[in-house]
């Protein structure tokens, strides 16, 4: 402002010290209103809800516990508009914020009797009879936190410094019915993190057996021929085992999987010799990108097994990993013998000589979807004897877990049109 008072005095020097004060403070209110948006009360009374409710969702989508509890309650209480709130289960109260907590007997026996019967229960001032002379609570209102499937996960107890009015009954049912919600969302966050593992664990059994068959055949072949390159073969196959079978982490980096990915290719290799050629492009700057773990594994084993393993003489995969803006782009490709697209769509394997199917693809796209949502399944293209091409986008700043809706259980998509089913 200090150069602003200079430019001005230098342009308008007749100007007096109060005049040009009067234009400054003229200016800056101009400027301020031209960059300030103009908020009505409702507005503000909106986003202020809206808040308040983020915030207290965002514990409460962890599940109903003492330390959860107590975090979205200061919150509730706000959004209430009472002089305390507290928040019990079966086995007693799981948290309490602001006034109240001397008649904790009084609250807790309302709430017991709202999980109970599954109805509101008011308690009023000859009710909550108290030695205090400076007590403020003149009532309170229990509701009952009811599950979509009917049952009760906890009782929501509202303290007022007033005689409870319907309008507060209403507001504390409506309260309870959300936080009611936000709970079995947390539960269904749980199922599909359980599912997500179980699918990890279904997927690694799937690959663990021929794999595990093969890459030991191939290493026995060196064992006297070569023996330096059996003992790194072993070391390869160590490592990729060591990385399949982690017991921790449902992501991982995409340089992680890459290196995983490069010892299965090393132990292939070894089987299948000149006729295995690797092609890689991979952009620095998505290596630390996180992706779901062993979400790439798999397309690059349907590629070896299912589309060169077939062919005669020489096969190529191409695996590229581009920077996408948001997302990060990932392709693997190989010029192996492809597949009916309708074999694909319809979920149906075809076994080929090592006995496998087409179901790690499935697997992959179920747990694309389920972590970030329909847009990020995977895009399938074949045709018998084109070769096949899947590609899939991963967010590259993800911010924890984003669940989408739950999967319909569908396919990935094929056909060379590129179009998901």
């Amino acid at each position: 402002m200090g150069a602003g008072r200079g430019t001005i005095a230098a342009m308008y020097p007749a100007l007096g010290a109060a005049a040009v004060a009067a234009v400054i403070a003229a200016t800056a209110v101009v400027m301020m209103r031209g960059r300030r948006r103009v908020v009505t009360p409702e507005e503000r009374a909106t986003y202020q809800v809206l808040h308040l409710a983020t915030l207290a969702s965002e514990p409460l989508r962890q599940g109903l516990r003492d330390e959860t509890a107590a975090a979205a309650l200061k919150h509730l209480r706000t959004l209430v508009g009472a002089a305390g709130l507290a928040l019990a289960d079966g086995t007693g109260f799981l948290a309490h914020d602001g006034a109240g907590g001397h008649h904790r007997e009084a609250l807790l026996a309302a709430a017991q009797r709202a999980l109970s019967t599954g109805r509101p229960v008011l308690l009023r001032p000859q009710e909550l009879t108290c030695v205090r002379l400076d007590c403020p609570v003149r009532g309170a209102v229990a509701a009952p936190v009811s599950k979509p499937d009917g049952g009760t996960a906890g009782a929501l107890v509202a303290v007022t410094e007033a005689r409870p009015t319907p309008g507060l009954v209403r507001v504390v049912l409506e309260t309870a019915h959300w936080v009611g919600l936000q709970l079995e969302l947390a539960e269904l966050q749980e199922e599909r993190a359980r599912s997500a593992r179980a699918e990890v664990r279904a997927l690694r059994a799937q690959i663990s057996p021929h794999f595990v068959y093969n890459a030991l055949t191939a290493i026995a072949s060196f064992v006297r021929t070569d023996p330096e390159q059996a003992r790194e073969l072993i070391l390869e196959f160590a490592e990729f085992t060591r990385y399949s079978f982690r017991a921790h982490g449902e992501f991982t980096t995409l340089a992680e999987e890459l290196r995983s990915i490069d010892r299965y290719l090393t132990i292939e290799r070894a089987r299948f010799g000149e006729r295995l050629q690797v092609r890689l492009r991979v952009a620095p700057e998505v290596l630390p990108v996180e992706v779901p773990f062993l979400c790439l594994q798999p397309l690059v084993e349907n590629a070896v097994r299912h589309g060169l393993h077939p062919k005669p003489g020489v096969g190529t995969i191409r695996i590229i990993a581009a920077d996408a803006g948001a997302d990060c782009e990932i392709i693997v490709e190989d010029d192996g013998v492809g597949m009916d697209p309708a074999v694909l769509l319809n979920g149906d394997g075809t076994a080929d000589g090592d006995g496998g199917q087409h179901v790690g693809l499935g697997n992959v796209d179920d747990r694309l979807r389920a972590v970030f949502g329909d847009a990020y399944g995977l895009v399938v293209e074949t045709a018998p004897q084109a070769g096949t091409r899947v590609s899939l986008r991963i967010p590259k700043f993800r911010g924890g877990a984003v669940m989408s809706e739950p999967a319909t259980g569908g396919r990935p998509a094929a056909g060379r049109d590129g179009r998901r089913a």
